[in-house]
């Protein structure tokens, strides 16, 4: 018969793997077994974004797409291995026109050297994408760290679970649901596409070739905007140099100007399009655009929040990479 000792000791056990499925992230983490990890984090943004102030936003789609597959723990970073024949994330569609990666190799580097194999690479991409955030003037959100590395990233996965530009409603819905995030979440995180840039291929069918026949194109565009991007940006349907502002005249201002120009038809993907067509993410977004800057970036905040929290590894989960492009 277990003595009453041992029971609290199984009762713990138990309330440990329930804690761990939920992820036991903290605020301060590292407070003791590295204390200055968060400041030097956000020394090195301060220091090398103002630099290349376009890398800001790709920061924050590194993070987005990272949580998407396997949840927070860079599997995104994880480099495909010839040995074995793995395609990682990395090399996906979604993927492929990811930037920053050497950014995130810069912040690690300078991270071990003062506290080795202490810092996740999954942390370090939850902060700096918060801290290049802040740095565009955006808002700030709380960080709660303690997250741990992947082990398994496969291109396949990426592709199925990153939600493509060209995806209609249902999809985005389901590619959302399916992280524990909601409407709402879903509109506010579109909310990023107010800072950064595309490529052509994400929306020339838009423009060239919507149903499948060449010359059609998407009724739900603006006709002027869409003339504009044919004359002025994606002049054929073979542009893939080309890049083009996802919120033109403020990309680089973290404002609402991005649901502004929703209303107006001008949202550059379909995906964009998409969130118009549901009476509910309709309404969030006219609440948006009627409301104040604050009130969207303590609602932003709070979606990243939420995503920064997808499927985390804690505890004895996963590890603490030495180099974020490959496993220990």
């Amino acid at each position: 018969m277990a003595t009453f000792s041992s029971l609290g000791f199984l009762v713990l056990i138990f309330v440990g793997i329930l804690g761990s499925s939920h992820g036991q992230l903290q605020l301060n983490f590292y407070s003791k077994s590295c204390p200055k990890a968060e400041k030097m984090i956000q020394d090195y943004v301060q220091k090398h974004i103002p630099k290349a102030p376009s890398l800001a936003a790709a920061l924050l789609r590194m993070h987005f797409h990272d949580c998407f597959v396997r949840g927070c723990d860079a599997s995104v970073l994880l480099n495909s291995t010839k040995s074995t024949g793995n395609q990682t994330e990395k090399v996906a569609i979604p993927n492929q026109t990811l930037r920053g990666f050497s950014f995130i190799d810069g912040v690690k580097k300078i991270v071990e050297a003062e506290c080795p194999g202490v810092v996740s690479c999954a942390d370090i991409v939850a902060l700096v994408a918060r801290e290049s955030v802040v740095l565009t003037g955006g808002p700030y959100w709380n960080v709660p760290t303690g997250r741990r590395d992947g082990r398994i990233s496969n291109s396949s996965e990426a592709l199925a679970d990153i939600p493509a530009p060209t995806s209609n409603f249902t999809r985005l819905q389901s590619s959302f649901a399916k992280k524990g995030l909601d409407l709402k979440d879903l509109v506010l995180l579109s909310g990023a596409h107010t800072i950064g840039i595309s490529h052509c291929p994400s929306f020339s069918s838009r423009l060239y070739n919507f149903t499948g026949t060449f010359g059609t194109q998407d009724p739900s565009l603006d006709s002027e905007y869409a003339a504009n991007l044919k004359a002025k940006k994606c002049k054929s349907v073979n542009d893939n140099k080309t890049i083009v502002e996802m919120d033109p005249g403020s990309f680089r201002t973290f404002d609402l100007s991005y649901f502004k120009l929703l209303l107006k038809r001008r949202g550059l993907f379909q995906s964009d399009a998409a969130l118009l067509t549901s009476s509910t993410t309709k309404s969030f977004i006219d609440q948006l655009v009627q409301g104040s800057l604050n009130e969207f970036y303590t609602e932003f905040a709070k979606a990243m929040e939420k995503m920064g929290k997808i499927e985390v590894k804690t505890g004895s989960n996963g590890e603490i990479r030495k180099q974020c492009a490959v496993v220990n």
